[in-house]
């Protein structure tokens, strides 16, 4: 059995990011640059105001002050988009918006709270802003330069920069397209809810929680259903997906050693390299990893919440990483435990946890309830994952220990505070 930690890692060392594509600006978000992107301009292109107020030499207003204002004549008026008729000589100024180039001469922008407010004479009342409120050329970017590296993921912020930089396409890996497959007797689709009702099946859950899983990791899920417990339809639907040439594939159920877990073995059959299937860790030890006629291929556990746990930890980073992320593993963060955890074998446990911020600044854990990894909804009540090391049988309420925080909501607060 391996750790948890040589499992990690020798699955993000097996995949590497896709290949470069071009994509429209508009459907960049969430993907990684692939390459350096390189400003074919200077920005701003010229000196430019940060406030609404009056273009002066700074020297002219120096000391002015409400009971001994300095008072200029406004010569011209300059809108955002527009320019000076002429440069700004001594003693004058010039009403400007904020966003506006200066004209020549001009090296202050005084705001307009601290004058009159004059059309034709403006009275300065106030000094602070000599040399101040005006954005120079080339403070944001120089052409020529690198604007964002290659790695970088693409968020709102960088859709902004490319924007102002002319990009309507962007050079990104491609999205990884992840087939998805599990087996089981025992599993109905949606559609078949009805027996559900019956009390003959249960729900593919794992297909749905997958999928969902894929897409919020970047990936783009091929959901190819699922088989039943025979060998034969295993090695179908294996082949199924590897005709349908995925980045990765995704198997639940059948990687343990019971008598109806066949996909390791149609996996060895199909003359695949069988990396590992065995990690010391609770939920989700039996786990596996190799390929598939040389797809990358994970099988995650079938209980829901194994399937998630070892997911989170082992799909995630490699989908992450097939996408060009370079950070691909969540960071753990140092929590004190709020009631006292107990583990009952030598493996490294993840247990389902809502972790909070408490009054000292420091982050609290505590159990969702019920650890049992098929209670599903644990799941849906957690915002992180608590690792409770294979070395610790009890730990003491009080104590400290790491959790992965997990989803958009994690570290999140229902009230605004500094």
């Amino acid at each position: 059995m391996l750790s948890v930690q040589d499992a990690a890692e020798r699955i993000t060392a097996a995949v590497a990011p896709l290949e470069h594509v071009r994509v429209p600006l508009a459907t960049a978000l969430g993907g990684v640059l692939a390459e350096d992107i390189v400003s074919p301009v200077t920005l701003p292109h010229w000196d430019n105001s940060a406030m609404d107020g009056y273009a002066v030499h700074g020297d002219d207003v120096r000391g002015a002050a409400e009971h001994a204002p300095v008072e200029l004549p406004v010569v011209g008026s300059i809108a955002a988009g527009a320019f000076a008729e002429r440069a700004l000589a001594r003693g004058e100024a010039m009403q400007i918006m904020t966003g506006a180039p200066l004209p020549l001469g001009a090296d202050t922008v005084v705001r307009v709270e601290d004058t009159d407010g004059g059309r034709a004479q403006v009275r300065i009342l106030k000094d602070r802003d000599v040399r101040k409120n005006v954005r120079f050329r080339g403070e944001d970017v120089h052409e020529g330069a690198v604007a964002i590296p290659a790695g970088t993921p693409i968020g709102a912020a960088q859709i902004g920069v490319l924007a102002s930089l002319g990009f309507a396409e962007v050079p990104v890996h491609r999205r990884p397209r992840v087939a998805i497959l599990g087996s089981g007797d025992e599993l109905v689709e949606l559609d078949g809810f009805a027996e559900v009702r019956a009390g003959r099946r249960i729900v593919s859950s794992n297909r749905y929680t997958l999928e969902a899983l894929v897409t919020l990791a970047g990936g783009v899920p091929l959901s190819l259903g699922h088989a039943p417990d025979s060998l034969d339809a295993v090695r179908a639907l294996l082949l199924r997906a590897v005709e349908q040439r995925p980045d990765l594939i995704i198997t639940s159920a059948g990687v343990s050693v019971g008598e109806h877990d066949h996909t390791r073995t149609a996996i060895e059959e199909l003359g695949s390299a069988l990396d590992f299937w065995r990690v010391r860790m609770r939920p989700g030890a039996p786990l596996g990893f190799g390929q598939v006629r040389g797809i990358p291929w994970l099988g995650l556990p079938g209980n829901p919440v194994s399937a998630m746990v070892t997911f989170e930890l082992f799909g995630r980073p490699a989908v992450r990483r097939l996408l060009g992320h370079r950070a691909v593993h969540r960071r753990p963060v140092r929590v004190t435990l709020e009631e006292p955890v107990s583990i009952g074998a030598k493996l490294t446990h993840f247990y389902r946890a809502i972790v909070t911020a408490r009054v000292d600044g420091t982050l609290g854990a505590r159990l969702t309830g019920p650890q049992g990894s098929g209670i599903l909804t644990s799941m849906s009540l957690a915002n992180a994952l608590l690792v409770v090391p294979d070395d610790r049988s009890t730990v003491a309420e009080g104590e400290q220990l790491s959790a992965l925080l997990l989803g958009e909501g994690a570290g999140l607060s229902e009230r605004f505070a500094l």
